[in-house]
């Protein structure tokens, strides 16, 4: 099947095979012709091309309905990605709003959750909603991946940084009974710029099903103020390879689990 016809908007393919069905448009239309069964059509020109290799190709006209009502079918059955934005209100613009995403991803978790991200802020508050869910449901299990930031000319040896770390979180910052796995890239604590890199993916995947990749990082700002952007996919072959991809990174050991846990 050729391409455009596999992009074209759902409404306009819907007219196009009701056309071809009932003998009101050929394989080999005019642009006139095809504008008159269709209506409004944009690229019009490239649609005549594509129906044009469809003829070519020996498919007859009724053929040719039957193949984009079942691309049609298949198209309904597969999942749609959300956008997801944080930030300014623009009239006209559609999308899902970041914390209220967050919030029902976390909330509804029934088997295992990944959450990574850059920063956090304010930990009671942003990973509340997990911490509840983890009490509501006893054999949820919860893998964080979270960067520890070396300062600028900081010299500490980077095992106090990771037991400085872990006490903060641990004692302020995570609000719940039960704890999560939580892990950390060692690299981010090297002090040569040349072997430095960060722990910086912002994404969520929720029973290795929905997959929640953003530019948001675990604060009030991103969530509410800061110009953010990301998608939502209900996808279970993506949100998959993000899990083993974390996974493996784990086994590996380039992800160590931070004390505490």
């Amino acid at each position: 099947m050729n391409d455009f016809l596999i992009d074209l908007p759902s409404a306009t393919r819907a007219k196009l095979s009701a056309a071809l069905e009932g003998g009101y448009l050929s394989l080999t239309p005019s642009v006139t012709a095809l504008r008159a069964a269709l209506g409004r059509v944009e690229e019009a020109e490239a649609l005549v091309a594509a129906l044009q290799e469809l003829h070519r190709l020996g498919m007859s006209p009724r053929g040719a309905a039957a193949a984009l009502r079942m691309l049609d079918r298949v198209a309904a059955r597969q999942p749609k990605p959300d956008l997801v934005l944080s930030g300014l209100q623009i009239p006209g613009t559609f999308a899902r709003d970041t914390r209220q995403v967050y919030d029902e991803l976390l909330g509804g978790a029934e088997a295992s959750v990944w959450l990574s991200s850059f920063v956090y802020y304010n930990g009671p508050k942003v990973f509340e909603t997990l911490a509840q869910r983890m009490e509501q449901r006893p054999n949820l299990r919860v893998n964080l991946l979270l960067n520890i930031q070396r300062g600028w000319g900081d010299t500490t040896k980077s095992e106090q940084l990771v037991r400085s770390f872990a006490h903060t979180f641990w004692h302020k910052a995570w609000p719940g009974q039960r704890r999560p796995q939580v892990y950390y890239d060692p690299r981010a604590l090297e002090q040569d710029a040349t072997d430095k890199a960060v722990l910086h993916a912002k994404a969520v995947v929720i029973d290795d099903a929905a997959l929640f990749i953003t530019s948001a990082n675990l604060t009030e700002a991103a969530s509410e103020r800061n110009i953010e952007m990301g998608v939502l996919l209900r996808d279970r072959s993506m949100a998959l390879t993000v899990v083993r991809y974390f996974q493996r990174m784990i086994d590996a050991g380039h992800l160590r689990l931070l004390p505490g846990a």
